[in-house]
């Protein structure tokens, strides 16, 4: 009896080391961390924030079958992608996917306070999400910018505004004007067009607005920037903040440095902690080209020689003019040859006009006050003019001179106290720009 009770115990534990083995050998095989393993029956735990936030690994993405749609699907979800067309609002894009009309009114109502549903562009991407291929939606995503989303819950019907994850890597780039050529033509051989135009805008309109005038760039003018470049899901979507440039016009070079003196303060300075925002913007056009400039030149309609004084600049009709500095509008209105005409005094030594416009902006009239960049009217070929440009005139006690060739009053200096940390940060960004080989 006793030997055949042992003999059942031998029995049994090499049973039970037999099924432990075999358990053992099925884990390996189907272990999803073994690159030389395959199970078409694992699940891909796909999430539903991969898919919001466009991260799905392409392995994991299957083409939709027998229809028209663009987009993919995994074992749990079927996914629909698109752009808005021109004309197409969120209910036209939902109905072909039985969402109700009282459930896109209500997802109206359930927005109002997060994205007007209004808004809505063409041209934008949007995701819709279904749970099988009934085509029943379940979410809809609308890409408002490469960063932010709204996500659009058609089951609880509620909304809400998502973001990106943004990479920031920094990137210094140089280059010298080449004849014929300029700054945007010189950038563009060095990076990417999404990069290009918003670093032209920030270096021309914005940190060297009061310093430089663009369209009078020469060859062998050159540049540093040290800039950042920003990516979501490693696809490059633009840049960021400048954080120092230097740039070097008929052989004098302005190195700008960006600085918080404040919280809600930002500015850039030169290596002495000049602010380079002064009292009079360079240009009264965003970054455009010069067709005349200040001296004597061949009138356009009568054919004589005579002085030009102010400078012209070439642009399409309609293109916004800006007021160079704070003042008060003491004209707005036709003057014969110079068509549609403002006049704004600045101080009792300065004073500009803007000529030949199409038309003024709303609330431009005598005696209303005008900050720095505020839109006066718009570019025109009013007056004596044989196409559309502006013409403007800079005077100093009255006496019209080239606003390029004045020194003009400048901005505020760095505040004391903030010297030590400006300082610091300059001469970090410093070693940046003499350390970049050109």
């Amino acid at each position: 009896m006793k030997k055949n009770l042992f003999t059942i115990i031998i029995l049994i534990l090499i049973i039970l080391v037999s099924c432990f083995k075999k358990d053992k050998d099925n884990t390996k095989q189907t272990n999803p961390t073994d690159k030389n393993a395959v199970d078409d029956k694992q699940p891909d735990n796909v999430s539903l924030n991969a898919i919001i936030i466009d991260t799905v690994a392409e392995h994991f993405k299957k083409e939709l079958i027998h229809t028209s749609d663009s987009g993919y699907q995994t074992d749990s979800f079927y996914v629909i992608e698109g752009k808005v067309k021109p004309g197409q609002a969120i209910s036209h894009i939902l109905k072909d996917y039985n969402v109700s009309s009282s459930d896109i009114y209500k997802l109206d109502r359930a927005s109002k306070d997060v994205f007007d549903v209004r808004n809505i562009q063409s041209g934008k991407g949007y995701t819709i999400i279904c749970k099988d291929s009934n085509k029943i939606a379940k979410f809809f995503i609308y890409q408002k910018s490469k960063i932010e989303y709204v996500v659009y819950d058609l089951d609880s019907i509620s909304v809400y505004l998502g973001e990106k994850e943004v990479t920031i890597k920094n990137n210094t780039v140089s280059g010298t004007i080449k004849k014929g050529g300029g700054l945007w033509r010189c950038l563009t051989r060095k990076l990417e067009a999404e990069k290009v135009d918003p670093l032209v805008d920030m270096l021309a309109n914005h940190i060297y607005a009061w310093t430089f005038d663009f369209t009078h760039i020469q060859p062998e003018d050159s540049f540093i920037v040290h800039f950042e470049e920003l990516y979501v899901n490693g696809e490059s979507i633009g840049i960021g903040q400048i954080h120092a440039a230097s740039f070097t016009h008929k052989g004098k070079t302005t190195n700008a440095f960006r600085f918080k003196e404040q919280e809600n303060l930002t500015a850039y300075f030169d290596e002495k902690g000049n602010n380079l925002r002064s009292a009079f913007l360079v240009s009264p056009l965003e970054f455009s080209r010069v067709s005349s400039s200040f001296g004597k030149r061949k009138h356009p309609i009568s054919g004589k020689w005579k002085n030009h004084n102010g400078t012209d600049y070439a642009a399409k009709t309609g293109t916004p003019v800006m007021t160079t500095a704070n003042g008060i509008v003491t004209s707005s209105r036709s003057e014969k040859g110079y068509g549609n005409c403002v006049r704004v005094k600045h101080s009792d030594k300065f004073s500009t006009l803007y000529a030949h416009l199409s038309k003024f902006e709303s609330g431009t009239r005598k005696g209303s006050y005008v900050k720095q960049g505020d839109i006066i009217g718009y570019v025109g070929s009013t007056g004596y003019s044989t196409g559309p440009h502006l013409h403007y005139e800079f005077f100093i006690y009255g006496k019209q001179v080239d606003h390029l060739k004045q020194d003009l009053p400048p901005s505020l200096p760095l505040k004391k106290e903030n010297t030590e940390a400006f300082e610091k940060i300059r001469d970090e960004y410093i070693k940046v720009l003499d350390n970049f080989v050109k």
